[in-house]
């Protein structure tokens, strides 16, 4: 029996740091595989697009395949497959590292073996939680994305320098699956029955929900869907290019040293902890979700813009630490507006759907587009200001979505 409901976004925060961590080491860590492998600047654009590229592309494909079969199969056996999977990829990229060609192949198989967790961690706050609590439920498993991009610089960075990369994720790998396999099993289960807390109707409504109550229309609302996946690849990409460059771009371009590389990028995915608790409440509070992430994402964008004009490190980390604040104005209100558009016995597979495109696109592109364009300029400052072109689409189209739920809202039942 779960006595407390709030336990399981816990649990799942727990299993998403292990996910990030695992995840995201490649990044952090691509200078020292650089210069194991000879890489200069316009190389490492190069085939590190490839490597960092390549994750994405089974992540994304595998989650629009799988996530259907894996909620029928079962979200709590589905969650504990992915993470005994991508735990035992990361270990092997101790003995198997060695070459290019080997690294892009782990990385394929760390994709698919990561897939379906995050449509199954959305398929559990669906079914435990109401609309107006899912905000700050969701919130609670993806600030677990954003403590591990935070911790991730202050464990990986040392640990590498003392017993290299490849031994350090063994070690993580170990780590984590002895960490949250335990909690899943644990703590989580698929749905609420007997005397576990009932999931109450909601008082406040969202614009999804406002909506669907006026008209019954957004949970069949093909257009609006496919504007927010539209918007999802474009923020994707934000993220993914932020999270697969910025190590790369504050080493080479700003000229910091990979040991202290751990307090920049600490401060920087910090101020998004900050944010996506912050903003969470105010779309829970208010329902303004999609405007709200409208307003985040153009901001961020000049942020991103205003580092080309930094005198200095300094000033570069704080302009990146605010626009990671104002870009959690999406990822916070990211799946509770999806759960909204979605049938509750649909919401691992609409949720897969969406999350497994916009990372094959976005996430793939935010590999490709930043390291195509330092292969060609050789400037990770060039490749940096792309992000601030998708920040601005992503938020023309959340601005297109929040007037078409308003013009749903109108249309009489």
């Amino acid at each position: 029996m779960v006595r407390n409901r709030w336990i399981i976004p816990l649990v799942l925060a727990v299993t998403v740091f292990v996910h990030y961590i695992d995840r995201n080491n490649l990044p952090i860590v691509l200078p020292q595989i650089a210069r194991e492998f000879g890489w200069n600047d316009q190389q490492m654009g190069h085939y590190g697009q490839y490597l960092l590229g390549a994750f994405y592309l089974t992540f994304g494909l595998a989650q629009v395949l799988l996530s259907p079969i894996a909620e029928r199969f079962g979200v709590k056996r589905s969650l504990m497959l992915s993470i005994v999977g991508f735990s035992v990829c990361t270990m092997l990229f101790y003995p198997l590292g060695g070459s290019l060609a080997s690294l892009i192949g782990l990385r394929l198989l760390l994709g698919l073996a990561e897939s379906v967790h995050m449509p199954m961690n959305s398929a559990l706050v669906s079914r435990w939680f109401p609309p107006h609590e899912r905000g700050r439920a969701n919130s609670i498993y993806v600030a677990g994305i954003l403590v591990a991009l935070a911790v991730a610089p202050l464990l990986i960075v040392p640990l590498t320098e003392w017993l290299g990369w490849r031994a350090t994720f063994a070690l993580l790998g170990f780590a984590g699956l002895m960490i949250s396999l335990p909690l899943v099993a644990r703590y989580v289960r698929d749905t609420p029955h007997g005397s576990d807390p009932p999931v109450q109707a909601t008082p406040l409504p969202d614009e999804a929900e406002v909506a669907t109550q006026a008209h019954g229309r957004v949970r069949d609302d093909r257009v609006a869907l496919w504007l927010y996946i539209a918007a999802g690849v474009c923020n994707a990409f934000c993220v993914f290019g932020i999270l697969n460059w910025l190590p790369s771009y504050l080493n080479r371009t700003r000229g910091i040293e990979f040991g202290a590389l751990s307090l920049p990028l600490f401060s920087v995915f910090l101020s998004g902890i900050i944010g996506i608790f912050f903003w969470a409440y105010l779309g829970d509070r208010t329902g303004k979700r999609t405007a709200m992430a409208s307003g985040g994402l153009l901001l961020a964008g000049a942020c991103v813009v205003l580092t080309a004009f930094a005198t200095s490190n300094a000033l570069a980390v704080a302009l990146l630490a605010l626009g990671v604040f104002l870009q959690s104005s999406y990822n916070a209100q990211e799946f509770a507006t999806l759960q909204g558009m979605a049938p509750p016995h649909r919401v691992g597979a609409i949720t897969g759907l969406y999350n497994g495109t916009t990372v094959l696109l976005g996430g793939v592109g935010g590999s490709l587009i930043p390291g195509g364009i330092v292969a060609l300029t050789g400037s990770f400052q060039a490749g940096l200001l792309s992000i601030a072109v998708g920040a601005g689409c992503v938020s023309l189209l959340m601005a297109a979505l929040t007037r078409r739920q308003r013009d749903t809202a109108t249309l009489p039942a």
